[in-house]
Parts: C-alpha cells; structure tokens; sequence
C-alpha cells in the first residue's frame, strides 16, 4: 500500500521533467530581485526552502552567495546536486521535511519559490508548521522571501484555463475538479511523463490563500513588516500590485 502523498509521489524521478515546465523558466529575473532584495549583501546566510532541482540555489550561488538547500524529494535534490557539480560549486543539499526543519536561528534569508511546500500539505495546520519551521529556523532580524497560489485568482477566473494557456507537450496536466469556497482548496488531477518514461495521474489538492490570512499567519510569528505583490514569473517586482489576474502572490516580510 502506498500511502505517499500526491506532492512525494509526483516529485519522485521527476528532475529531467521539472527542469524543463514552464513555470522553472524564470530563475535568472528571479535571482536577480532576491539580489537587491537583500542589498548585494554575500555575508547573509540563505536557506532554500523546497529547492527542487536547486535552480535559485545554483544561481544564487554562482553570484557569491552562501546557501543551504533542503527539499523532500532525495531525485530532486540528486539532479540539484549534479547540476551543482557540472557548474563546479559546493551547496548544501539536504533532505528535510519543512514541516521539521532541524534549524534555530541559523539564517538571515529564506527565500520559499514556486509553491516549494507550502501550500501543498493537505491541513491548513501542516502548511503553518512550514511557516512556523522556516520562522524557527531564521535569526530574529531577517527577511522571509516566498512566492504562493492567489486566492483572489480563483475567484474571478478557471484555474483550468489558467493551466491550459501554458500546455507543452510532454510537460505536467491538470484537470481541475472542484475549487472549494468553503476551504479554498483546489483538488484536481496532475497528469505527468517522469524521467523513466512512466505515466503518473495523481489526485492534489492545493490550498490558495487571500492575503489577509498571509499577513495574520506570518504576523502570528512575529513578522512585523509584510508585503504582498503580483508574481510574474521571472519578472518579480514591487511595481506589481496583487490583482486578481495574479495566479500567484509574492511576499516580502521582515522582523
């Protein structure tokens, strides 16, 4: 009996594949906001939330910046340990859950990219152990970094047209069921080729969140400065106010 979740089994021999979807295109724009994000400063210490293939973690590095990345999935962290080599550079991968990071005020940034954990657990409470663990794990004046699913998105369009309009072929499907107003979970099906070649269906379930709940949630952990902003994939920036053409919210916090 497999009793993995739809967010291990999807990842796993997954790395070839994740490289090439859409949504991993925007590393170098990305890279280059974190950067000013956190002044040009190489002293900070990063850690990596849900790194997948290292693709932040790589680029970061290459820049001069001290990373550690932890990820669930031992194939995703092998090909990001791979790619660290060929680009001769030495990172920190490491196997952990978010939900038990083993950290306490170790560093200045975490920086959490494309849904890497949170908002994939399937209780509210788990996604806040992330957040609670990335807290955990950040010195008392730091900044939290981390892009997540807009729920103002769902409200006014399809999450399958959304989806749709970015088909490759050969790249991940979803066929979303049913989009729950009570919970703000979307539960739909993620078709996928993985790496062997081997068709997956998976059942998921990802929770959205407005930003009212962002803010009460990282304020709860005491983060005192909290901004929310339009994520464009590759193109972060402070210009982009959330709307609700935004599939995905950028959030700035600090304490």
């Amino acid at each position: 009996m497999n009793n993995k979740q739809w967010y291990e089994t999807l990842f796993e021999n997954y790395g070839q594949k994740y490289d090439n979807e859409c949504f991993t295109q925007g590393t170098i724009g990305e890279c280059d906001f974190l950067e000013k994000e956190i002044n040009y400063n190489k002293e900070l210490k990063i850690i990596d939330i849900g790194c997948g293939t290292g693709r932040h973690s790589i680029e970061l590095s290459k820049r001069g910046y001290s990373i550690t990345g932890i990820d669930l999935s031992e194939s995703l962290l092998q090909k990001a340990r791979e790619k660290a080599i060929q680009n001769g550079l030495q990172i920190n991968f490491l196997r952990h859950d978010a939900r038990n990071l083993p950290f306490k005020n170790q560093f200045d940034v975490a920086i959490m990219m494309c849904e890497g954990g949170f908002p994939l657990m399937e209780t509210d409470e788990m996604n806040f152990e992330i957040l609670k663990n990335v807290s955990k794990s950040l010195k008392n004046k730091s900044k939290f970094i981390f892009t997540t699913l807009n729920g103002l998105f769902p409200l006014f369009h399809s999450i399958n047209d959304f989806h749709a309009e970015g088909i490759v072929e050969g790249n991940a499907t979803y066929d979303s069921k049913n989009f729950d107003l009570m919970t703000f979970r979307d539960h739909n099906i993620t078709k996928i080729v993985d790496d062997n070649g081997a068709e997956k269906e998976l059942e998921c379930n990802e929770r959205y969140y407005v930003p009212s709940e962002i803010k009460w949630l990282l304020k709860t952990l005491g983060f005192t400065k909290i901004e929310i902003f339009g994520a464009k994939l590759g193109a972060f920036s402070r210009e982009d106010k959330l709307t609700t053409e935004d599939f995905e919210m950028l959030v700035i916090a600090e304490r």
